[in-house]
Order: C-alpha cells, then structure tokens, then sequence
C-alpha cells in the first residue's frame, strides 16, 4: 500500500460543491485507484469503468461497488487491528439517499487511517 496518499476531506468536499459536482468525479476516480491499490490488485476494477458503469445504471452499480469496497475497507480495517464498523451497508444507505458525497468522505476517511497505518508501519 505505499502509494497511498491521504487527501483532505474538507478540501476535497468543497471543491466538489464550488466544481458543480466535477470534482467529485475525480475524487471517485481516487478513491477507486485507493482501494484498487488497498486489494493489493491495482487492476481489479478500472476507476474510469466504475464511473461510466455508475451513470450508464442509474446508480445502480455504484451502490454495488460501494457495498463490495466498503466489505473490502472494513477487511483491512480488522486486519489493522481496529474493529470492523458495517462499512458495507452504512455506504449503501448513504449513497442510496443520494448523500454520495457523504460516503466519499468516509472511504476516503478510512483510506487516510490506512495510508496513516502504512506510514507507520516499520520497514525492513
């Protein structure tokens, strides 16, 4: 996980209000390479397809991703020692109520607390 980078979630919240939502589009596309890296299967699902899968599906298959990457954080999340939180159906919800940014800011919270784990874990 060494090219994970933690992103600030106020800044990355209030780009994507003053961008019209544009922004918000590239900060998926982050989060999706995040946790493709996270997977440790930098090719598992191409950011740009989980985009276009999204919005050609009316949203449907972004909740269905949102539900398997939230299972996947919360995986990693456990394996770090911390408790698992129901990542998975809290993420649907949200997204669901159409609060995706909501949920972009809580993967992207847990992707900070991993990338913060991995900088800190010793190498050898």
């Amino acid at each position: 996980m060494s090219s994970l980078q933690s992103k600030n979630i106020v800044t990355c919240i209030i780009l994507s209000i003053v961008t019209c939502s544009f922004y918000s589009l590239y900060w998926l596309y982050c989060i999706v390479t995040d946790i493709n890296t996270i997977s440790e299967d930098p090719n598992a699902m191409s950011p740009v397809l989980v985009i276009i899968l999204s919005i050609v599906t009316c949203g449907l298959y972004f909740l269905y991703w949102v539900y398997k990457s939230g299972s996947l954080l919360d995986q990693k999340m456990v394996e770090t020692g911390r408790t698992a939180e129901s990542r998975p159906i809290l993420y649907v919800v949200l997204a669901f109520f159409g609060l995706s940014i909501v949920t972009y800011a809580l993967m992207q919270d847990t992707i900070n607390k991993l990338a913060e784990n991995d900088m800190n874990k010793p190498s050898f």
